[in-house]
């Protein structure tokens, strides 16, 4: 049976509006916690759904609603655990101060499943989600257990916390959670998957669920796997042009066969992934003209506009010039 993410640490790097990517840690902690908070949390929740910003109005979202549940009513969500290392340091209050680990969790459980597998029931075998917040250099990381890797562990960077401005805290905590526990249910082409792809899908579904942060552009420079939102927005412009579902047909023959580029995407799409990356860039750069054209024609139609209004004022205002003259004149006669 095949496995979903290795035992080898997934990464999450994240970029600022610079597009530079901070480094990320490679190796787990060795020293013992300070203070160390751990609760296992269930699925019997019932504080509001964190995630209902998003399903209510996915502004940023590209499909109808970002989670699609079981038709059975049925949903799976593995044992739920949360540890802070440091229970008093900035990053772990300002976390606990925006959201409920247990609600993000089971949230982002539920968003993962919906997203790249609905009513499939062949998802991976995940038993635990361990959400760990430390200090550490970069942003996240997902990783297994060494004893077993259907138990994961997601290490949430609170010196990252401590960095995001105020507006932004709960969608991007939520956003890098999303994200995150992607990579404790997708498969990987029993580890053959381009890192990019890995990537891309997570972005993929932190873009369904409507936690885009600003900075995040189309682009089609580069190569398509280059990952995260790079890869993520392709991925988009595949559901789209090839209907819904297709990311998660993806996701799925990554879980039966091992990854050839040649014969992967003819399979599933009917085309190379190359050219299929050369028109998402056709598309998007004709989508960037159209909208240029759209601007150019609101500000010509607004010079127009203005323009009219001004001959409308200047023959108005020769039309009020003339009786006052005329009386001037009169006056002047009657003067003399």
């Amino acid at each position: 049976m095949s496995s979903p993410l290795p035992q080898t640490q997934s990464r999450e790097s994240h970029k600022d509006g610079s597009g530079h990517a901070a480094p990320v840690a490679t190796s787990k902690s060795s020293s013992p916690p300070t203070t160390s908070q751990q609760a296992e949390l269930g699925a019997a929740q019932t504080s509001p759904h964190l995630f209902q910003h998003a399903y209510q109005n996915p502004s940023s979202a590209t499909g109808s609603l970002p989670v699609r549940r079981r038709s059975d009513g049925r949903t799976r969500t593995p044992k739920l655990l949360f540890e802070a290392r440091d229970a008093c340091c900035q990053g772990s209050s300002l976390f606990l101060r925006t959201v409920h680990a247990g609600t993000a969790l089971r949230d982002a459980v539920e968003c993962v499943l919906g997203c790249l597998y609905g009513d499939d029931r062949s998802e991976p075998p995940t038993r635990s989600v361990t959400l760990i917040l430390r200090s550490m250099p970069g942003v996240a990381y997902t990783t297994g257990k060494d004893i077993d890797d259907d138990h994961k562990e997601i290490h949430l960077s609170t010196d990252y916390i401590e960095n995001i401005s105020e507006a932004r805290q709960a969608d991007e905590i939520l956003g890098v959670l999303v994200h995150e526990m992607v990579h404790c249910w997708q498969w990987n082409a029993h580890g053959t998957a381009p890192g990019g792809l890995i990537e891309g899908i997570a972005d993929w579904v932190r873009l369904r669920a409507g936690f885009a942060p600003p900075h995040w552009k189309r682009q089609a420079d580069g190569d398509w796997d280059a990952g995260y939102q790079h890869t993520g927005y392709f991925l988009d412009y595949l559901e789209k042009r090839f209907g819904k579902d297709t990311v998660r047909r993806i996701n799925s023959h990554l879980r039966r066969r091992r990854y050839v580029e040649e014969v992967f995407w003819r399979q599933l799409l009917g085309e190379d992934v190359g050219q299929l990356w050369k028109e998402y860039g056709e598309w998007l750069k004709h989508d960037k003209d159209q909208k240029s054209e759209g601007e150019q024609g609101q500000s010509c139609t607004e010079n127009q506009r203005q323009e009219n209004c001004q001959d409308r004022f200047d023959q108005t205002s020769g039309d009020e010039e003339e009786p006052v003259m005329i009386e001037r004149e009169e006056a002047q006669l009657s003067t003399d």
